[in-house]
């Protein structure tokens, strides 16, 4: 196998994506309140790339079988149902609703993998459903870290070097150097994902304001055993992975 890593979708365009294999990660939060969503029974994620796409979206569909979910500076969209905390999307908010989805780096990550061989939605949440997915499928994949507005995230980093870290557990993987930089960020931190989460520059912010209930989340490993994947412009969960799906490569 192959893994390349970008850190963030500047480092991509949507025809570059085109017939490769991905796996998009936004840890904080899009990523993992795409997954909870899913595991709690919403029938799917649309992204929207921007405000004006989701509700245009939106006014295609039945009130009454949609939610609008987002956040702009981590904080909900005005006139939107939900924001971008997993702990919103419960069972008895998303049940059998198509949710359109618009956050500032996450769901224009997923946006531009629409044209992907195969996209899965991964954080730290999904990992091991993620890793023994990739490593089926096998041959050449892509990690797409979001970032935060265009630039570097460790949280997004980590998690890709944790990715790559259990998939070397099962099976022989060629990495570049960016692959190495996330291994080596995986193994500085995996001890204490949260603590990472915390002294993260996205992490503090959302620290501040007012949404740090949120971090000890996105930090619970396997907890939402699901692979979501981009099935033509939605996120669907297309594959559910037992609750018994063995882990591997986690700390002491």
């Amino acid at each position: 196998m192959k893994i390349e890593v970008f850190f963030s979708p500047a480092a991509v365009d949507e025809l570059g994506m085109r017939g490769r294999n991905v796996v998009i990660i936004d840890v904080l939060r899009a990523t993992t309140s795409i997954c909870t969503a899913l595991r709690n029974g919403a029938r799917e994620v649309i992204p929207a790339p921007d405000i004006e796409n989701a509700t245009k979206i939106s006014s295609n569909l039945s009130s009454d079988a949609q939610l609008l979910g987002g956040e702009r500076q981590g904080k909900k969209i005005d006139g939107f149902d939900l924001g971008n905390s997993p702990a919103e999307y419960t069972s008895e908010k998303v049940t059998g609703k198509t949710i359109i989805f618009s956050t500032t780096n996450g769901a224009g990550a997923i946006y531009r993998c629409r044209y992907a061989s195969t996209a899965l939605i991964a954080s730290f949440v999904n990992m091991s459903a993620i890793v023994q997915t990739v490593v089926e499928i096998g041959g050449t994949w892509t990690i797409l870290c979001s970032g935060r507005q265009g630039s570097f995230s460790v949280e997004d980093a980590t998690c890709a070097g944790m990715i790559i870290s259990q998939v070397q557990a099962l099976t022989g993987v060629d990495i570049e150097d960016a692959g190495l930089t996330a291994l080596i960020l995986y193994k500085n931190f995996r001890k204490n994902i949260l603590s990472m989460l915390k002294k993260s520059l996205h992490g503090k912010y959302l620290i501040s304001i007012g949404s740090g209930d949120d971090l000890a989340l996105c930090a619970d490993v396997d907890s939402v055993p699901v692979v979501p994947v981009m099935s033509g412009l939605s996120v669907k969960l297309k594959y559910a992975v037992p609750e018994t799906v063995p882990k591997t490569d986690q700390p002491a």
